[in-house]
Parts: structure tokens; C-alpha cells; sequence
């Protein structure tokens, strides 16, 4: 968690540069690093893809995606300088002797060797046999990986069994882009600077704790990915339990990443289980159905371009987790996210408990709980819900919402 302030040249290769990933987020960012002047000099950046492209193809690839979704001008000298360190090497991922193709650009004995995995998980085997084998890979060497890692328990520990053959544990980066937001890592500063908060967080002040990802689009033509992976996969087991375990922690000893790390298991340690007799009672899946959004008419999820009409993968999830220790004994945390939503937000709503006794019956029989609401997506800030009186002359005290 510590802020680094030394940067050395690397060699970048992203695997699947051409995919979805990469064009709507790795590009954007990296032009973002070399706008702030946080990419050392001398650094190289190759795309790896399946398809047949030219360096100046690819090139072209990444200017279209900064200007579909950079969302803002892009500056021409920064362009400039970004695509002067872009190559492009067309691989089948599946191949050990393809590999080779990556020696003639890459050179990692004078670089550090990045290798950001931007593909489907059941490619992460052959990627790390095909660089074993090129022998390219150094002891500096390092492999960035995001979710899905796999599509289950078994699934999951092959992958981690494919890196651990390869790399050492310190060489292999599982990343959670939600935990670069902002107000996401204001959470520690939040939790464990305020008192207000830090003696108030347990289960004698907390009623329940909710944790909402909403999104207006559907799939936006990733059939093949999302209608394999689902909601449940693709959103709520990692960022959604991310955010939990940043709410649910217990104080780090200090801000090192293994600290922090530590208390985050032991959240995930002491969730109940959800079972075949509760699955029920814990959980709601569903689908988007045909409707309007913004005006205009939006497809089901069952009638998406390249759709199975008999597929049963949720766009929707809710998830009830209990926490079986001291500080969360009987406080429910409600995990729902979904695509097609009313709005695109991500926020977390923590409801206090109510007072055990109401003097202020004029205003409310049943007077509201404050609440404290973290708003992570879109307008990152944070609220607090509390009662206070009308202004008034005629001596009565009358409540009001703030």
C-alpha cells in the first residue's frame, strides 16, 4: 500500500491485446500513465494477439479505443509519445514454439519482464508452459492476472498450480481493478482515522450493511464471455467481496500490503457458508427482460445478439453473508449486483440501529435509523443520513431528513 516512487524500464506484453480488456481499459490507462509521466522512458509495450496485424495496425487498434472510450480530448504529443513504444507480435497462445516470436522484441535481460494476462482463464496454462519454455522469463520477471481465475474451486487451484510451476508467489500479481477506486482505499482512512466511526462499527451500533453494483448496460456483445462466467462470477465473488472485506476487517497493525492482507483472509475466513438447505433462503439470480432505458428500447437478456434462449446465467444477483465473529454476530450484509438497472452506481449503505426509545412521535412514529452511504460509482463522496430539527418560531420540534 505504500506509495512507489522509483520507476524502471519494463518490457509490457499484453496477451489478448486485441481483445475486450485491453481496448476498453489497458489502453486508456496506459495513456493516462504516460499523460501523468508515470512510464519510465525506456520502457516497451507489445500487444499479443491471434490475429494477423502490423505494428502500425495495431497502432491504429489503440487510437480507435482511446477514441471510443477514453472519455476525454486526446492530447496529440502524449498519443505520440504512448504509440512510439507500441509492437505488436501475433502468437496462437496455445503453441510452446510460437513463443520464440517474443525474443526479437523483448528484451528482458535489460527490462523487466511485465506479462499481463488479458485472456480467458483456460489460456493462463498455456501462456506460462509457452514462456517457460521460450526461456525469456527472468527472475524479475512478474505476471499480472485479473478475474475470473477460473470457473470454479477446481479450476481455480489448477491455474494457481500453472503460475506456481512457473513464477515464485512474489512474481505473480492478482489484481482487483475496484481496488484502485479512490474511495475504496479511503475506506482505510474512513474505518481508522475517524473515531466517530471506529468506536461505532460493530454489531451494538450497525443494524446491517448493504453493498450495491448496479449497471444500465446489458452484455454490450460479450455473449460468449459473460453468458459463460454470470454475474455471481464475473462481479460479486471478487469485487463485491473485495469491498466487503475492506468494510468488515479488523484493524491492520500498519498499512504494509501484508497486513492488510492478513485481517481481509480472516473476514473471508469466517463467512458462513451457504449451502444446498439455505441456497434459497440466501441467494436470488435473475435475468434482464425487454424494456426501455433512456427511452430507448433495450433487448431481454435471453434475446442479446448470439444468445441460447434456454441459457439460465443470472445478469442479477443477491447474495445474503453472515460473519460468524465478535464484531458482526447477527449483522446481515446484502450483496446484490446486476446489469440493466435503473442507474450505474456502486455504493455501500451502512444502517444503524434504531434508537431504543422515540420522544419525537410528532414528526415520525417510527423514527428513521441515520445511515452512513459510501458512495464508490458515480459521484465518489461520502453522505451521512441524520435527523435534525425544523427551523421554526412557534416552539414546537418538528424533525427533518438531512
Amino acid at each position: 500500500m505504500q506509495e512507489q516512487n522509483t520507476f524502471k524500464p519494463c518490457d509490457l506484453v499484453i496477451y489478448g491485446a486485441l481483445g475486450d480488456l485491453s481496448t476498453r481499459k489497458l489502453i486508456a490507462s496506459l495513456y493516462r500513465l504516460e499523460k501523468s509521466c508515470l512510464i519510465e522512458n525506456d520502457t516497451q509495450i507489445t500487444g499479443v494477439d491471434l490475429f494477423e496485424k502490423t505494428n502500425a495496425e495495431f497502432i491504429e487498434i489503440a487510437l480507435q479505443s482511446l477514441q471510443d472510450f477514453l472519455n476525454e480530448p486526446i492530447e496529440t504529443a502524449i498519443w505520440e509519445k504512448l504509440s512510439a513504444r507500441l509492437a505488436y507480435v501475433q502468437i496462437d497462445l496455445t503453441k510452446q514454439e510460437q513463443y520464440q516470436k517474443l525474443k526479437s522484441v523483448v528484451d528482458s535481460k535489460k527490462r523487466d519482464l511485465i506479462n499481463y494476462f488479458s485472456v480467458a482463464p483456460f489460456l493462463f496454462k498455456h501462456i506460462c508452459q509457452g514462456l517457460d519454455q521460450s526461456g525469456i522469463l527472468t527472475k524479475s520477471s512478474k505476471v499480472v492476472v485479473e478475474k475470473p481465475l477460473g470457473h470454479d474451486l477446481k479450476s481455480s487451484q489448477e491455474i494457481n498450480d500453472a503460475f506456481a510451476e512457473v513464477f515464485n508467489e512474489d512474481q505473480i500479481y492478482r489484481i482487483d481493478h475496484y481496488l484502485g477506486k479512490e474511495t475504496v482505499l479511503n475506506l482505510l482512512a474512513l474505518r481508522f482515522a475517524n473515531s466517530i466511526f471506529t468506536s461505532n462499527w460493530d454489531h451494538n451500533t450497525i443494524d446491517s450493511i448493504q453493498i450495491t453494483v448496479s449497471e444500465e448496460v446489458g452484455i454490450e456483445g460479450r455473449w460468449g464471455y459473460f453468458d459463460h462466467t454470470g454475474q455471481l462470477r464475473d462481479m460479486l465473488q471478487n469485487h463485491l467481496l473485495q469491498i466487503l472485506t475492506f468494510i468488515a476487517m479488523e484493524p491492520p497493525v500498519n498499512l504494509e500490503a501484508k497486513s492488510i492482507r492478513r485481517e481481509k483472509v480472516k473476514v473471508l475466513e469466517a463467512l458462513r457458508p451457504i449451502t444446498a438447505s439455505n441456497v434459497a433462503e440466501k441467494t436470488v439470480r435473475g435475468q434482464y427482460t425487454a424494456g426501455f432505458l433512456n427511452g430507448a428500447s433495450v433487448p431481454g437478456y435471453l434475446e442479446e445478439e448470439g444468445a441460447n434462449t434456454n441459457s439460465s446465467t443470472e445478469s442479477f444477483a443477491a447474495v445474503r453473508v453472515d460473519i460468524d465473529n465478535w464484531r458482526w454476530a447477527d449483522v446481515p450484509f446484502y450483496l446484490r449486483t446486476g446489469k440493466r438497472m435503473q442507474s450505474k452506481r456502486t455504493e455501500i449503505v451502512i444502517n444503524f440501529k434504531q434508537l431504543p426509545h422515540n420522544i419525537f412521535k410528532d414528526s415520525f412514529q417510527n423514527l428513521p435509523a441515520n445511515k452512513l452511504i459510501i458512495h464508490l460509482q458515480q459521484q465518489e463522496g461520502v453522505e451521512v443520513q441524520m435527523l435534525n430539527k425544523v427551523p421554526s418560531i412557534d416552539g414546537n420540534i418538528r424533525l427533518q431528513k438531512t
